[in-house]
């Protein structure tokens, strides 16, 4: 990196740091045990750029790369792991199908109202019956003139109430083929598209999330991203910078905690000292600290591949399979450093405890990803 890629990095730095610090830290508990969604958040979020982060500035974005977005989603994970998902799904999914796929008058429509924080971005994908296996998904739309009708449901969508648009894949054509799904842009409103059940999550619960419906939902034709039949292509694609996304906020996660853990132990007195004077829990720390820098180098890695065009699928799944594993990793230690007081809502670490299993889990499990790196390692 230049020096003046590091200077522009470390203002981005500070300000996501300060924002975190002002507008998540003071409201984290209370957020997480009403499972609120704080939409206004999101809103403030648009007016310091952090929702249209990889958006050029033509469309009303901040105009920046990955390594600035990795930064912005870092600080605020290490605040708040769910605001810290909800800042990665609305930048890395929706919004960013739509910049990389969508033609110039929805880039148009869209992209400003979303880089702004006025609207929020869904993308739904996976289903009830078809999580990792998403080429068998059974929510179908059929061609009707200049309209498609859609008909089935999507779960574990992330805004899938508060969303004002969502990017949806559907199946258009025969079941398992890979060119046989299209993307679709609908807005909420659009009759026949509702929100279903509200998931009660173990954490992440900040971060709403619920089933997308479709009960004959009429989409016109010019809502479709890109061409019929590149759906599923397109989603692929997009995972790969969403998982750059998920590595990040692993890497968040796991930096609060361990932060955490470094200050308590330095308060914590046993025995007569504090107990980061204790063996035990200096080489925790030791192991916590090393963990997270390799994360970050992963995740920067994958992240300087994709600001540079080049092809990132399997640095990104290394980075957020790792990521994602050291980061409950990290916590655990956190809580076992805490001891007790590590197990109550009066401290921090639990609630990373909690947040971090989803990154294990979401935008592809730690098996997929293993699945995605061995297939291009091995070429098959």
């Amino acid at each position: 990196m230049t020096a003046e890629t590091l200077d522009n990095l470390k203002m981005i730095k500070e300000s996501a740091r300060d924002f975190a610090e002002l507008h998540i830290r003071p409201h984290v508990m209370d957020w997480d045990e009403r499972q609120y969604f704080p939409v206004e958040l999101f809103k403030k979020m648009g007016e310091f750029g952090f929702m249209g982060i990889l958006v050029p500035v033509k469309y009303g974005g901040a105009g920046l790369g990955y390594q600035e977005y990795i930064t912005v989603v870092e600080e605020i994970g290490k605040v708040c792991g769910a605001i810290g998902l909800s800042v990665a799904a609305h930048n890395s999914l929706c919004t960013n199908h739509i910049l990389t796929f969508a033609n110039e008058e929805q880039k148009q429509k869209y992209l400003p109202r979303l880089s702004s924080g006025e609207w929020i971005g869904a993308w739904g994908l996976t289903e009830p019956n078809t999580g990792s296996d998403a080429g068998r998904m059974r929510c179908v739309a059929e061609q009707d003139g200049d309209y498609f009708i859609l008909n089935g449901s999507k779960n574990f969508i992330t805004h899938g109430k508060s969303g004002n648009v969502a990017v949806v894949i559907a199946r258009t054509g025969e079941l398992l083929d890979s060119h046989g799904m299209t993307a679709f842009i609908v807005e909420r409103g659009t009759p026949g598209f509702s929100a279903g059940k509200k998931e009660n999550k173990l954490g992440m619960r900040a971060s709403e999330t619920t089933e997308l419906i479709f009960d004959n939902c009429r989409v016109h034709k010019s809502q479709v991203a890109g061409q019929v039949g590149e759906g599923f292509v397109q989603a692929l694609k997009v995972l790969d910078g969403g998982r750059i996304s998920i590595a990040a906020l692993s890497v968040g996660i796991a930096m609060g905690a361990y932060e955490a853990s470094v200050a308590y132990s330095k308060e914590r007195e046993q025995f007569g000292k504090p107990i980061s004077k204790f063996q035990a829990i200096a080489f925790k720390l030791a192991d916590m600290a090393t963990k997270i820098e390799a994360a970050e180098l992963l995740t920067r890695q994958a992240g300087h591949l994709k600001d540079s065009h080049q092809n990132c699928t399997t640095q990104s799944a290394m980075a957020k399979y790792y990521a994602a594993e050291i980061a409950v990793q990290v916590a655990n230690e956190a809580v076992q450093i805490f001891g007790g007081y590590g197990y109550t809502k009066d401290y921090p670490v639990e609630k990373y405890y909690r947040d971090a299993k989803l990154c294990t889990i979401g935008e592809g499990t730690s098996e997929i990803q293993k699945v995605v790196i061995a297939r291009e390692l091995l070429g098959v």
